[in-house]
């Protein structure tokens, strides 16, 4: 089993678990958990008995050291996690609604994630790694983006299989709206991709999301996965598409769902002994997508991100494919 690289923010989420009266206040309720994208798809591989090492930087804070307890409890090597000594870790305060669907508010302007360096992605980063693995909110700023570029290009010189989670936050954009360009020019130098069919829909500038998909597989991506809540979830190559439905579930909390599902995915891909075969099988990738959709499913089933992500115990034998 080989190693995923999980590069981008670590944050800590205060998740909304109600509210207490304080007339003529209403005073809501907020409970402290670790996530961040990439962290929770770093803590989904590790729960599941995958090898994921966690890369990024947070501030040298209380909720700092709080991330890397939390990331080390889970089993993600922190190795490449850094301490900025002034930047603030970031913070994300998550609302949900009667569905167990978030909305987000996010403390992020000059936080610890975003002021990485460049010359900070080091060599160890990659060190026995076959996947790297981000999403979007690195694109945020030219600086940030500028440093995921970096670290993109280096995973490929290392030869890993290159993963990116669009997983749009609009609101962590200066304009309020993602930039389509660098998204879509960034997807195209992944070789997994996936995203929401709210989020395909954003991207293709003419309405056509068929075309853009084919336009990424064409560019080079293997492998697109495409999400639309409860819905089946599409899987598409040049060489064969498909789709799987998700298991039925009483949502309480969708605040990892995606990352629980991408981590079950690189969990497969890791495991898997040759990784270009199992992205050229349709019956495989059918399989590790039944898989993920599981694992996706139990964990909206529970609150919190690292807490509610499963682990091999609770999903396992779910597993069809081999070695």
């Amino acid at each position: 089993m080989s190693t995923v690289v999980c590069f981008g923010e670590a944050l800590i989420d205060f998740l909304n678990i109600g509210q207490d009266e304080e007339a003529p206040l209403r005073l809501r309720k907020f409970k402290q958990f670790p996530g961040g994208a990439p962290a929770n798809v770093a803590v989904a591989i590790a729960k599941l008995g995958g090898d994921a090492r966690f890369a990024g930087q947070v501030g040298d804070d209380e909720f700092g050291r709080f991330q890397a307890h939390a990331l080390q409890a889970y089993g993600v090597d922190t190795s490449q996690l850094l301490f900025h000594p002034t930047a603030k870790t970031a913070l994300a305060f998550v609302m949900l609604d009667d569905s167990g669907e978030r909305t987000f508010s996010f403390y992020r302007d000059g936080s610890a994630d975003m002021v990485l360096l460049a010359e900070q992605v080091a060599p160890a980063w990659f060190a026995g790694a076959s996947v790297f693995h981000y999403c979007s909110n690195t694109l945020t700023t030219p600086a940030i983006a500028a440093v995921t570029e970096t670290a993109l290009s280096r995973a490929k010189d290392a030869g890993c299989v290159i993963s990116f989670d669009v997983n749009l936050r609009h609101n962590l954009w200066a304009t309020g709206k993602a930039d389509k360009e660098v998204i879509t020019r960034l997807a195209a130098a992944s070789h997994l991709l996936k995203l929401s069919l709210d989020e395909l829909e954003y991207l293709a500038a003419d309405g056509d999301s068929d075309t853009l998909c084919q336009q990424w597989l064409q560019q080079g991506v293997k492998l697109i996965l495409v999400t639309d809540g409860g819905k089946p979830i599409r899987y598409i190559s040049l060489a064969f598409s498909g789709e799987e439905a998700t298991p039925p579930v009483k949502a309480v909390d969708t605040t990892a769902a995606g990352d629980s599902f991408m981590g079950a995915i690189l969990f497969g891909l890791s495991k898997y002994g040759d990784q270009t075969a199992l992205l050229n099988s349709q019956s495989q990738v059918a399989a590790l997508v039944r898989f993920a959709s599981q694992c996706g499913a139990l964990t909206v089933s529970r609150q919190g991100a690292f807490p509610a992500l499963p682990d091999w115990s609770e999903v396992g034998r779910f597993w069809e494919l081999g070695e």
